[in-house]
């Protein structure tokens, strides 16, 4: 994915957060809109807000990304960086997005059959990804892919799926 892209001639931020030891908790004193950040959550923050595309890849966790990276959205996708609220609303309303990218592409690997995803829990990373997230902040265009069933494929069927990846990479971000 990160290979295609540069492929393609696009400017890459990649993030692991487990390697860079993400700190997924947000602290009150973070929460307020306007405050001094610590430096590593501005960075993000600079990074989202430049950003004309994003790719998040995660397993489906009991039907949630991660908790570090709920963690990281919590503490990056904030007032004034992603979205705000219009003069005189405190909150209650609908947000305006901030964000500039145009697309956003969210991978899952699952090992819950597809059938019984939507038959007993309605997929809730579909609307969370699109409707909880993305387009509150101003991405109207958003693909999601789930990757199933992990724990049983071949190596030849991982292969299938990373060329999958790349191909969809380069129909939302083509070459420059």
């Amino acid at each position: 994915m990160l290979n295609t892209l540069q492929y393609n001639g696009h400017y890459t931020y990649f993030h692991d957060l487990y390697i860079e030891n993400f700190d997924p908790i947000l602290p009150a004193g973070e929460i307020q809109e306007g405050i001094q950040l610590p430096p590593f959550i501005k960075k993000y923050c600079d990074e989202l807000v430049e950003s004309d595309g994003i790719v998040i890849i995660h397993p489906n966790w009991w039907g949630q990304p991660p908790a570090i990276l709920k963690g990281w959205i919590d503490r990056v996708f904030r007032p004034g960086v992603a979205y705000e609220f219009l003069e005189g609303d405190k909150g209650e309303g609908i947000p305006k997005g901030l964000l500039k990218a145009r697309s956003a592409i969210i991978f899952n690997t699952s090992n819950t059959p597809a059938e019984r995803e939507e038959r007993v829990f309605g997929d809730p990373l579909e609307t969370l990804w699109k409707n909880c997230i993305f387009r509150l902040c101003g991405v109207t265009q958003v693909y999601r892919r789930t990757f199933r069933i992990i724990v049983t494929s071949s190596e030849n069927q991982r292969r299938k799926w990373l060329r999958e990846v790349a191909e969809t990479i380069s129909q939302f971000y083509p070459k420059e």
